[in-house]
């Protein structure tokens, strides 16, 4: 069976990266992608999805709410944080809530250990 990673960012030049980044790290893994927070809630309903990358900083709800709801939908989801936002309270806030955090831009270096959890 095919796992599938559901990519959520705003930005297409973000997505662009990241995807790169999991091509590479997660050959024939289904790739998923998602520009909300909403879009992503409502892709999980219907997908399996096996992991998730979430922005931070998006229109409407925020990477943490949409990890939390993510959570509810899919528990057994890896979810990590990726954001270019690295305070100290969203890093604790993730932490609080078992989400890898993966500081923006994202380099290979950055995502491998993420990437190696999910294999």
């Amino acid at each position: 069976m095919t796992q599938s990673i559901l990519l959520i960012d705003d930005s297409k030049l973000a997505l662009r990266m990241v995807r790169r980044v999991v091509e590479a790290g997660l050959p024939g893994w289904n790739i998923i992608e998602a520009s909300s927070g909403e879009e992503a809630l409502d892709v999980a309903a219907r997908e399996n999805i096996d992991a998730a990358t979430i922005d931070f900083n998006m229109r409407g709800m925020d990477g943490l709410e949409t990890a939390e709801r993510l959570r509810a939908i899919r528990p057994a989801a890896k979810l990590a944080l990726v954001t270019a936002n690295v305070q100290d309270a969203i890093r604790k806030r993730a932490d609080d809530l078992g989400i890898s955090f993966i500081a923006k831009p994202v380099t290979d270096a950055a995502a491998s250990q993420f990437l190696l959890a999910l294999r």
